[in-house]
């Protein structure tokens, strides 16, 4: 009973009305602020197992971070992670934060192609393609078409077959022998077609980056459509990526 009470503490509610305005615990990591606090950079760079973080200015690139929070529990002084889920964005920069800088992480509407918002605005299905991730995203995207979050109800599905998408969202580093199956997936959908990048396997290999196993060269072939940065991505982070990418501003 007491566990249940302290699920109910940090959760809320699980139903949630309004995923676009909800705000989560305070347990969550989201979008980081570095202060200008001068701190040993050099120790703290070194506390990332993913070289997420970078000097001249302090930075943290999210296509990188795993939100293990361990630079902001060792600096609290220099960094601190907000409970802000709204992260993705639709150009790689846009996930580099830089000390000082506080704003918000937003899509770029000048860059969104105009086919997404005319064919896509209503309705998405996507394939996703599991590319030897360790399934925790996987959890997520199941989670955010369950009864709490629920984003079927904005048109935005996960489909079986590549013939009946209309793109790909792609978990996990992409390994050897998932490459050509990613190609083949991403060949099969008809045009026109979107890339979406979940998680931070996808994004940039996370811990597996320097890995000989992993073959991201189909990364290199297209324009990516989508980043949804998180380790693993929240399904708060996820719906409302979809949406500020499909929806007019």
């Amino acid at each position: 009973m007491i566990d249940n009470l302290k699920i109910l503490y940090h959760q809320g509610k699980q139903f949630i009305p309004d995923v676009t305005t909800v705000v989560v615990p305070g347990i969550f990591r989201g979008r980081p602020i570095i202060s200008r606090e001068k701190v040993e950079i050099e120790t703290l760079m070194k506390l990332c197992p993913t070289k997420a973080i970078t000097s001249n200015p302090v930075a943290i690139d999210l296509g990188k971070c795993t939100f293990c929070g361990e630079c902001a529990m060792q600096f609290p002084e220099k960094i601190k992670f907000t409970t802000d889920y709204k992260i993705s964005a639709n150009d790689r920069q846009q996930l580099i934060i830089k000390e000082g800088d506080e704003n918000r992480i937003e899509i770029n509407p000048k860059t969104v192609r105009d086919d997404i918002h005319r064919i896509f605005g209503k309705s998405l299905k996507l394939r996703q393609i599991s590319a030897g991730g360790d399934n925790s995203c996987e959890w997520e995207l199941n989670a955010s078409n369950n009864v709490q979050f629920d984003m079927s109800r904005f048109g935005i599905e996960f489909v079986a077959s590549p013939r009946h998408a209309d793109g790909i969202a792609i978990t996990g580093p992409i390994s050897e022998n998932m490459a050509e199956a990613v190609q083949i997936c991403y060949d099969a959908v008809p045009e026109p077609k979107i890339i979406v990048l979940i998680g931070t396997d996808a994004i940039s290999g996370g811990i597996f980056a320097e890995s000989s196993a992993i073959n991201r060269s189909f990364l290199e072939k297209y324009h990516i459509d989508l980043y949804i940065p998180g380790n693993p991505a929240h399904p708060l982070t996820i719906i409302n990526g979809l949406l500020d990418l499909t929806r007019k501003q």
